[in-house]
């Protein structure tokens, strides 16, 4: 029996602003900087679960 990679789960940016306890915009202006990797499904953006987690470890240790 194979086992299948797991899947990336994607979130709008509305739930990534919820995740982070940001506003929409700083998401958006996150996304424009190239700070944070996203897809454009049509007229919005998706952001992988795994790529929040990166951006947010990469903070906190330079943070520290």
């Amino acid at each position: 029996m194979s086992q299948q990679p797991a899947r990336s789960r994607f979130l709008t940016v509305a739930e990534v602003a919820e995740l982070v306890r940001v506003s929409t915009m700083t998401v958006y202006r996150l996304i424009k900087s190239g700070d944070l990797a996203a897809v454009r499904v049509g007229k919005s953006y998706r952001i992988r679960e795994d790529d929040v987690d990166a951006f947010l470890a990469k903070r906190y240790t330079e943070a520290g």
